[in-house]
């Protein structure tokens, strides 16, 4: 028969949107179970975000050292060039996310939260069983939140497995492969693809649409491009992987002009996108609507069934991490008996790329198709002293997109060296209603690059300082 257990809320899914629903559901007071197949902390913590960071700060360090070989304008020399141990660099890295995924266990057990590890299978809305390893438990609650998350999409005839690897199995490699094909110029692929192109792998970039980074506008992707070119890295616009060649050594590819060809490969990294985990759990036992590929919420994150709530990327895009905590932390203080609707006014998006790019709110594009009249103001990190200082201004930029008739901040991106660090900045100045000239009235600190902010607001002004 197995054991059983019942609880107020029953969250599945350990990511960051499941443990940050189920810490703020223990801290409100409210008896809590988490789930989680795999380790806490989710894709992003365990096999996403972070160890992709933290592989892309290591290459970032050893290409450093390489272009110290000889001597660089820093007056930085090396006599030989640094080898790179890449077991050793993935071995740090699972450091760092064994200390985090540790950190979500304390986290969980400070606010009272019962952890239960293994698979949930729900036989109605309310009702799950979990495969554990001390046997099958059964588990009912009030309330469920489904935090289930995603898994990467892998393409028609090229399976993930041998040569083809996941976003996930790039993560694991552990030997730096020679040559390396990514499928896919999205931020994943090319975040992936310019760590290994700076570790020394050679890199093939295989897009089938007609330019890199498509989400975003070209003013954004240009310094990309061009380091890209920079680099040696090989990019394919306009052609489509059709599948392993040569004894799985090459992979078969369709150029823009119909011919085809093999590209040497001793790795594939195939990232074109992530879809919701919705198969294997019983979601269609549970009654819920759905909207497409995702499971269908109001602006609450309900389902349509009463008091089972869905959240992250199980929902829709955004598929980001600090869309999926805000919402489960909205929902658990729903469940406390809190009035509060997911309505933000933007929800930014970064891609570590080289350089960086940062987006929040609305593309000056975005704004021309909903209809507004906006302004834009852009100021170049050639023109500030902290980018000019670390080597990061070529082609970078911040630009401010604002309603032209009352100034209302409506969009803020920018690309360059370190920009992540102002996306809360960007964030905060549309979700409390900014208008330039409250921008323009802040004092920013010199020297940084929140600095160029500033600026970008003065320059839609009319009135920038140092351009």
């Amino acid at each position: 028969m197995g054991d059983s257990l019942r609880a107020k809320v029953l969250v599945v899914g350990g990511g960051p949107g499941g443990y940050v629903a189920a810490i703020r559901a223990g801290q409100l007071g409210l008896d809590t179970v988490i789930v989680e197949g795999d380790r806490l902390g989710g894709t992003c913590l365990i096999r996403g975000c972070i160890p992709s960071k933290a592989l892309i700060h290591a290459a970032g360090r050893f290409e450093a050292m390489l272009h110290a070989v000889g001597g660089n304008a820093l007056g930085l020399s090396l006599e030989a060039a640094p080898r790179l141990d890449l077991a050793q660099t993935i071995r740090w890295k699972e450091g760092i996310v064994d200390k985090l995924s540790g950190g979500v266990s304390a986290l969980l057990k400070r606010a009272k939260v019962r952890a239960v590890q293994g698979w949930a299978v729900f036989s109605d809305a309310k009702t799950c069983t979990v495969a554990t390893e001390a046997g099958p438990l059964t588990i009912a609650a009030e309330h469920v939140i489904l935090a289930n998350g995603s898994e990467p999409i892998a393409l028609p005839g090229l399976p993930f497995g041998g040569p083809v690897l996941s976003s996930s199995g790039v993560l694991s490699l552990q030997r730096l492969p020679g040559k390396v094909v990514v499928i896919g110029a999205g931020y994943i692929g090319l975040e992936l693809g310019i760590a290994f192109r700076k570790f020394g792998s050679e890199v093939t970039v295989v897009e089938a649409r007609e330019r890199i980074l498509p989400i975003y506008d070209e003013q954004l992707t240009d310094p990309v491009r061009r380091w890209l070119e920079r680099a040696g890295v090989t990019v394919l616009l306009g052609a489509k992987a059709r599948g392993l060649v040569g004894g799985n050594s090459a992979l078969g590819v369709e150029t823009a002009d119909g011919a085809v060809t093999e590209i040497a490969a001793d790795a594939i990294f195939a990232t074109v996108g992530r879809r919701p985990r919705t198969a294997g759990w019983g979601l269609e036992r549970m009654a819920v609507d759905v909207d497409g590929p995702f499971v269908k919420v109001d602006d609450q994150c309900q389902t349509s069934m009463r008091n089972v709530w869905a959240i992250g990327d199980l929902i829709g895009e955004p598929m980001l991490a600090h869309k999926a905590s805000a919402q489960g932390e909205m929902v658990a203080e729903i469940i406390a008996g809190a009035r509060r609707r997911f309505n933000p006014a933007a929800i930014p998006a970064v891609c570590f790329t080289e350089p960086e790019i940062v987006t929040a709110g609305l593309l000056p594009a975005d704004a021309a198709a909903a209809g507004i009249d906006a302004i834009t103001g852009v100021f170049p990190f050639a023109a500030n002293g902290r980018a000019l200082s670390m080597e990061g201004s070529e082609g970078g930029f911040v630009r401010v997109v604002a309603r032209r008739d009352n100034h209302r901040v409506i969009g803020v991106q920018a690309v360059g060296t370190h920009v992540a660090e102002l996306s809360g900045e960007f964030v905060a100045a549309i979700e409390t209603g900014s208008v330039l000239e409250d921008i323009a009235g802040t004092i920013h600190a010199h020297p940084t690059l929140s600095e160029a902010f500033h600026e970008s607001a003065l320059r839609a002004l009319g009135h920038a300082i140092h351009i």
